[in-house]
């Protein structure tokens, strides 16, 4: 048997949308609904949805202001947030860069 094993990656950011909305984040700090739906290319729905899922992992903060049509929502990541983006990335990179051990084939044949 292998001792080899590949890097666990975090299956909540392996989402595309989660992960730009947590790069965005990660790299402005903050900003609005709005602006994440433009920089996406996604839908309200959608980034609405992703938000609530990173919101539940404690991955961002979102504020509220106003009511209905005229509310205004802010997202801020968290020390989490950045630090789980942090080993996302870092996982990846050593994924890339390890050697994958070339089998032993009698092992292999003599099954």
């Amino acid at each position: 048997m292998s001792p080899f094993k590949f890097p666990v990656i975090n299956s909540l950011l392996h989402s595309e949308l989660r992960l730009k909305i947590m790069v965005a984040l990660d790299s402005l700090e903050s900003a609005d609904f709005t602006y994440l739906c433009e920089i996406t290319d996604s839908t309200r729905g959608n980034v609405s949805i992703q938000i609530t899922t990173l919101k539940e992992a404690g991955y961002i903060e979102v504020s509220k202001t106003g009511i209905g049509r005229f509310s205004h929502t802010v997202c801020h990541i968290t020390r989490k947030g950045h630090d789980s983006l942090l080993a996302y990335e870092q996982g990846l990179r050593q994924m890339f860069e390890q050697q994958v051990p070339l089998q032993d084939l009698k092992q292999h044949e003599s099954r």
